[in-house]
């Protein structure tokens, strides 16, 4: 299943958990589930309400004490709890997120900060109780609408801040947002920490069969639409997505470091990088560089490429492409279990493609051709299709 998060009013903590629970997600399992592995001073209280006649899910959080757990307690609760892998990964990525921004802005160290706005229960319940929910629905991928940003200003433990609050701007930056007239906070810091972190692509809807429409209710009225945040669940027609293409031309660098350069651009979040042979002006032979990547990762790989290379400039264009659905799998061969890409085709059949680190791997080991070792799996991968 895939989602699609349409922030039309913005986001927050309690407004997804409400479309997961609008959904179909039972607030009993997840308040007995947070309860067992987290904490236990808190109730889950969910009420039915409607904006501009559409039925919503309000999630309140009760917090039954006033601590205040700073970021440091908070990642050893998560570390040591029993919750599924995914969930704890995904919690501690946000909770990582929420803890950078409000150090960098408040300047105290990150393991100090102390989450007063959204409470240490709330934040708690809203970050770990949302990745439940993925992990329950068994979502395999989520894109999210461009986010908007309210004006004016939010009172907070520090004062009169500015809307959007620092810290939410601060990670939802290389993010696509735009902003409103609407003068009151629309995404808060929990909301953009979640988004930010679940979301593969910002942008318009992907091609899917919707087969579920979750609604989750923030708390204010307003005036001009309704406070929602929707989230469409379903089937993708088919793996389309918006990505990035930053390309440049170079004709006066050492070529020995494309290959440092290639290597680096892949840790920074490319998906694909390319070097083409061109001929440039004055005949003068050069390289075409051409990095793929997904929109959030632009901003880095242009900050490396202006670093590493002697471009004096980069071109940026978004492009459209069209993939394979594919799952990981591991069959049995000769050398063992082999990590391997099961690819299913426009009409259903599938191959099964190993991985080449895996094969480079076994090659390696056994001190045999690595096309040898491609045949091996290949033939067990075969046998597997028949």
């Amino acid at each position: 299943m895939i989602a699609h998060f349409d922030c039309f009013a913005g986001i927050s903590g309690d407004m997804t958990l409400g479309a997961f629970v609008d959904q179909g997600v039972p607030v009993k399992w997840l308040e007995e589930t947070l309860k067992a592995n987290l904490l236990t001073d808190f109730d889950l209280v969910v009420t039915a309400i409607s904006k501009m006649g559409i039925t919503a899910q309000k999630m309140n959080v009760i917090s039954k004490s006033q601590v205040q757990r700073d970021y440091a307690t908070i990642r050893e609760m998560i570390g040591r709890s029993s919750v599924n892998g995914m969930v704890k990964d995904l919690s501690l990525e946000m909770f990582e997120k929420l803890a950078v921004a409000e150090s960098k802005i408040h300047g105290c160290p990150k393991d100090h900060v102390h989450f007063h706005e959204v409470g240490g229960v709330d934040a708690i319940v809203d970050i770990v109780g949302t990745c439940l929910c993925v992990n329950y629905l068994g979502l395999k991928k989520i894109s999210a609408s461009k986010i908007p940003l309210g004006n004016g200003f939010v009172n907070c433990s520090h004062g009169k801040l500015p809307v959007p609050a620092p810290a939410t701007i601060e990670i939802l930056k290389n993010i696509p947002v735009y902003g409103t007239e609407i003068p009151f906070e629309l995404v808060t810091p929990t909301g953009a920490a979640i988004v930010s972190t679940l979301a593969e692509t910002f942008g318009k809807m992907p091609d899917m069969l919707v087969s579920k429409i979750g609604y989750g209710s923030g708390t204010r009225d307003f005036e001009k639409m309704p406070n929602l945040l929707r989230i469409f669940f379903g089937k993708s027609i088919s793996s389309s997505e918006t990505v990035t293409m930053i390309e440049t031309c170079i004709d006066d660098m050492n070529p020995e470091i494309y290959g440092f350069l290639m290597d680096r651009l892949f840790e920074d979040g490319a998906l694909d990088v390319y070097l083409v042979p061109v001929f440039m002006k004055k005949n003068r032979p050069g390289t075409l560089l051409q990095v793929l990547c997904h929109h959030s990762e632009k901003e880095t790989l242009i900050r490396r490429i202006l670093a590493e290379t002697t471009t004096l400039g980069v071109r940026f264009f978004d492009v459209e492409r069209r993939l394979l659905d594919r799952e990981s799998v591991t069959i049995q061969t000769d050398f063992g279990p082999v990590s391997a890409k099961k690819v299913i085709t426009p009409d259903g059949r599938f191959r099964i493609v190993p991985e080449y680190a895996v094969c480079r791997a076994i090659a390696r080991k056994k001190d045999i051709p690595i096309r040898t070792v491609y045949e091996k799996i290949s033939q067990h991968a075969e046998n597997l299709i028949k």
